[in-house]
């Protein structure tokens, strides 16, 4: 009965009754939420991905081949959505820790964050994508595991070893900042 009320509401839409789309939302909005946080992270751009979402849905039901199946293809427009948000989120933090990278070495004097920000962004991939979701998104290491489809205990062994990174990074900076 669902998946023919999808298709009605589908065929609506299609028709020129565009109003009929807040059905769709309002049963599948809760899903597709729920879908976006555990791929991102956070509620926030789970919430704004899902806009993004339901704008594309709409905007392209045209393209939906079998509108009974309009929730695996709501689902398959979110994951695209998500990568993107995703992609631009990493290029964004890239940027900002090289700014961050840069900043510290025209300015000698920046605040214990800042060195802790540039420790960061000095370590190799593994380790700051694991730093980076672990206290920056607020993961739990399963997590991260799921995110980065890797063992729970790689995870907890490369948080274990950018730990010790960090720390040697930190005593190196408080060591020259004693020195000056």
């Amino acid at each position: 009965m669902e998946l023919e009320k999808d298709s009605y509401y589908v065929e609506r839409c299609l028709d020129g009754h565009p109003d009929d789309f807040r059905h769709l939302v309002r049963r599948y909005q809760p899903v597709l939420l729920a879908h976006l946080a555990g791929k991102l992270g956070s509620r926030d751009r789970a919430e704004e991905a899902a806009q993004e979402t339901l704008v594309r849905a709409y905007f392209n039901m045209s393209r939906l081949r079998s509108p009974q199946k309009f929730l695996s293809w709501l689902l398959g427009i979110g994951e695209r959505v998500a990568k993107e948000q995703q992609r631009k989120e990493s290029v964004r933090r890239q940027r900002e820790l090289v700014r961050v990278s840069s900043q510290e070495a025209a300015e000698p004097e920046l605040s214990e964050d800042c060195g802790l920000e540039a420790a960061v962004a000095a370590l190799r991939e593994p380790y700051r994508q694991v730093i980076l979701l672990r206290y920056y998104s607020t993961l739990s290491c399963a997590r991260i595991a799921d995110q980065l489809e890797m063992p729970l205990g790689t995870v907890t062994k490369t948080l274990s070893r950018a730990y010790v990174l960090l720390r040697q990074a930190m005593q190196q900076r408080q060591q020259i900042h004693e020195v000056q």
